[in-house]
């Protein structure tokens, strides 16, 4: 009986340590050279942070790549270039804070380009219509991002633009962890939560007021639809116009600037 005891134990034991052991052996290697050459071209901006972010963001990659899956669809091969990639994109938005390296999430599915995504629509009179819709990219609360690949790298477009579909869907990611996907993260308390909403709501009135009036904003139009998308485009120039969102969305930058604790004019 003892026995069935103790195996039984070292089972569980193992379930809950052996991971974590891996995991520190993982963090405790040398970062691959090739890796960071990966970050040089690929990370606009890494050449340029200060070294401890560096450090920091190395580190959330190399835990990232241990804990994610990535699975190439339509027929992309996954290499280090894609994996290392998406992963430092993704961690920038995790640099100075105590956190799980997004804890619901399990896979990172790849596209080549573009995806075609089923979707459902309700008419008045309970009419459902069947249509499709191409994305570059998908965030879902059961532990899967899809990306399409010409749209994270190479795309100079998105770059004038200021758009970063990794950013993007990440930042849903973040969002969904307290269960509802509303536009605010998890947060420290309810005075910051007041704050956040009382700045978001008038943030995102303001961008739907100047696209009434048809007028260039900093903030990607696409915000305007939902506050949870607001959020995530909001992410999207916090990282990539940061002196812009800075001097024309002064409330909104420091807002972000206070959550995500990184200040990217810094490097940018």
């Amino acid at each position: 009986m003892w026995l069935l005891a103790f195996i039984v134990l070292a089972l569980i034991l193992g379930f809950f340590v052996v991971p974590q052991l891996r995991l520190r052996y993982v963090l405790t290697r040398a970062f691959p050279s090739a890796y960071s050459k990966i970050l040089r071209q690929n990370l606009p901006g890494y050449s340029r942070m200060p070294t401890d972010l560096q450090m920091q963001l190395k580190r959330r990659i190399r835990q990232f790549l241990y804990e994610k899956t990535f699975v190439g669809c339509g027929g992309l091969e996954i290499n280090d270039e894609i994996r290392v990639t998406i992963a430092a994109r993704a961690c920038m938005l995790l640099l100075n804070r105590e956190m799980d390296v997004y804890p619901k999430l399990s896979h990172i599915l790849v596209y080549p380009s573009a995806f075609i995504a089923p979707r459902q629509q309700m008419a008045a009179g309970g009419i459902v219509t069947h249509t499709n819709q191409t994305l570059s990219g998908e965030s879902w609360s059961d532990g899967r991002v899809i990306l399409a690949w010409d749209q994270i790298v190479n795309n100079p477009q998105n770059e004038e633009m200021g758009q970063d579909v990794v950013i993007h869907e990440f930042a849903h990611q973040l969002d969904s962890e307290d269960g509802s996907v509303n536009g605010a993260p998890g947060l420290a308390s309810t005075t910051a939560y007041r704050n956040w909403s009382q700045v978001m709501t008038q943030e995102f009135d303001n961008l739907q007021s100047a696209i009434e009036r048809n007028e260039m904003t900093i903030i990607d139009p696409y915000g305007a639809t939902n506050p949870a998308e607001f959020f995530a485009v909001s992410t999207e120039a916090f990282f990539k116009k940061s002196h812009e969102l800075a001097y024309y969305h002064a409330s909104l930058f420091a807002l972000l600037n206070a959550y995500y604790r990184v200040d990217p004019r810094e490097w940018s």
